[in-house]
């Protein structure tokens, strides 16, 4: 085989260079961007897992002898640390407010996505964040 075909040996055009590019960069921006997606979701579930967990811990003493039942602030903080540790992610302390029964925690949940293709692009690690809030329901069901 001699002729035209010889002369396009192991050459790519320029267009079809970029072509592929872009195509690689719409499929990464996909991939990593649905699971960046999936990352927060993961985060505002933990965050109210976590937030749960902490609205569980109400002060015993106080709802056995028949007092206003409220969290057990020190109990709380200790379960959503214990919940996140567990969990593999970190976050700042939970925020506990208001006076029984309206009392509520609130919880944020914070890790890094690291991007899997993006990173042929330079894309570094993305901060996630997830927050929730929780009341402890202490009425009769």
């Amino acid at each position: 085989m001699s002729g035209r075909w010889d002369r396009d040996a192991g050459r790519v055009s320029a267009f079809l260079a970029i072509a592929i590019l872009a195509i690689f960069m719409i499929v990464a921006l996909s991939y990593d961007g649905t699971r960046r997606l999936m990352a927060l979701q993961r985060a505002h579930n933990l965050a109210a897992e976590a937030a749960r967990t902490g609205g569980q811990a109400i002060d015993l003493g106080a709802a056995i002898d028949g007092g206003p039942k409220r969290l057990d602030e020190e109990a709380a903080i200790a379960a959503v640390n214990a919940y996140r540790a567990a969990a593999g992610v970190d976050g700042p302390p939970p925020v506990i407010e208001g006076e029984p029964p309206d009392q509520t925690i609130t919880v944020t949940v914070e890790f890094d996505y690291q991007p899997i293709l993006l990173r042929a692009f330079g894309q570094g690690a993305v901060p996630i964040t997830g927050t929730a809030t929780a009341r402890p329901l202490t009425d009769e069901p």
